[in-house]
């Protein structure tokens, strides 16, 4: 998909901008500049398309000395990353000598640039808007991000502007994307994969600057390996370098067909990679989870099951992720995490006759029935599977609103134990009958 980024200097509304776009509140909002902290990408749908939006709002430093040059450095970035660029501006306050320093730089780059004049709540300050011309862009678009005033407006135009989706060929061939946290191993694991040194390994964090994509074989199965990396190396400031591995982690995700998320083994399970596994599993993809560095632990008789008890209590409903333990280093068992990842693809692709699921339907159903919805007796009378990679399945029944979340896990846990569907997010609908 398209990326859009939105820059600016702070407490110019990009955070509130974004969330409007997005219809979520993913992104802290207060009126005290440099406070986003939270995740701050995600995905607008306008006018037929569909692209990703980040916003680089409150990635800088509070230090006088880093704050202008961290700012300068969002505009670099988002440069390097970006298909176009939407320039936040305060019309309340009006040009500042940063805004023009900014615009200077978004001027020498070959993206397209849409100048935003936020806070356009009235009339009298849609009119304001006009003196941020002075910035040297063609258009100026006045919004207010607070209630969604001249939004519609600039989406017209940023979808106007979005380069068309490129035509490809069919690639049936299984992407892998090794994602993890910085210093996890990520790129020890690709050379050992790959039998070669494509990618710089040291024990700095965040080394690797580019995500690198390498083809192979094994088992005579070609197969794509993305090795998702950090920054270029232009990114000085700590926050901006974080900002951004993170970004190229959600972007390499999206592109993949199975996510391997990689954890140091005595480091363990974090709360980050959590939220990186359910990103994964919004956008349904594979999953596997390596724990690295296994040669480090202190091995006792049940030391594994051990281990693996521990993340499955904290993974919850992502207990179907299945579990490898791996030395990068002294290249132990990477070829079963090769092995489990591609039969995790394999099941992503996997198809379930009519007739098999419908069997299944009536044994499950008659072990435990729906509850009551409204007094009414809730039937699901007929399932089928309408998709694969991923897999959807579809179950026709009198009362869609009467399932709820609790019995949807029932049918999803009774699905994979009949058959299968390791490390595949699984997608159920249920319709009117």
């Amino acid at each position: 998909m398209p990326l859009v980024a939105i820059v600016g200097r702070p407490n110019v509304g990009k955070s509130t901008f974004f969330n409007r776009l997005t219809e979520e509140r993913q992104a802290i909002v207060h009126d005290e500049p440099g406070v986003t902290r939270d995740r701050v990408y995600g995905h607008v749908n306008w006018g037929g398309r569909t692209f990703s939006i980040v916003d680089t709002g409150g990635f800088v430093t509070n230090s006088a000395d880093r704050f202008e040059a961290a700012i300068r450095e969002q505009v670099h970035l988002a440069i390097d990353e970006a298909d176009l660029i939407l320039f936040i501006n305060d019309v309340t306050v009006g040009v500042t000598d940063l805004d023009v320093e900014m615009a200077t730089l978004l001027r020498r780059s070959d993206r397209p640039v849409l100048v935003v004049g936020n806070k356009a709540d009235n009339n009298e300050r849609r009119w304001e808007s006009s003196t941020l011309y002075q910035l040297g862009f063609d258009h100026v678009y006045a919004v207010s991000a607070i209630n969604g005033m001249g939004t519609g407006d600039l989406l017209d135009a940023v979808v106007e502007q979005l380069p068309e989706g490129e035509v490809q060929e069919q690639d049936d061939r299984p992407r892998f994307a090794i994602i993890g946290r910085p210093n996890v191993g990520k790129s020890s694991l690709t050379n050992v994969l790959l039998g070669q040194e494509r990618s710089i390994v040291t024990e700095i964090s965040g080394t690797t600057r580019d995500s690198i994509d390498a083809e192979m074989k094994f088992n005579g199965k070609d197969i794509v390996l993305v090795d998702t990396a950090g920054l270029r190396k232009r990114a000085k400031v700590k926050e901006n370098v974080e900002f951004y591995s993170t970004l190229r982690t959600e972007r390499a995700i999206e592109t993949c067909t199975t996510a391997v998320l990689l954890i140091d083994a005595v480091e363990g399970l974090e709360s980050q990679d959590i939220r990186v596994l359910t990103t994964a599993e919004s956008l349904k993809k594979g999953l596997v989870l390596a724990v690295n560095k296994w040669d480090l632990l202190k091995k006792e008789t049940n030391t594994v099951r051990d281990y693996e008890a521990k993340i499955r209590d904290r993974l919850k409903t992502l207990d179907y992720i299945p579990i490898v333990t791996i030395s990068a280093v002294e290249k132990q068992r990477v070829h079963k995490l090769l092995e489990r990842v591609i039969a995790v693809d394999e099941e992503r692709h996997k198809r379930i006759s009519t007739s098999k699921l419908n069997d299944w339907l009536a044994v499950v159903i008659e072990r435990h029935n729906p509850p009551m919805f409204r007094n009414q007796r809730i039937k699901i009378n007929y399932v089928t599977q309408v998709r694969a990679a991923p897999p959807v399945f579809q179950f026709f029944t009198n009362q869609p609103k009467g399932i709820r979340e609790a019995y949807t896990r029932y049918l999803e846990n009774q699905l994979r134990r009949s058959f299968g569907f390791e490390g595949v997010p699984i997608k159920m609908v249920f319709k009117q009958k």
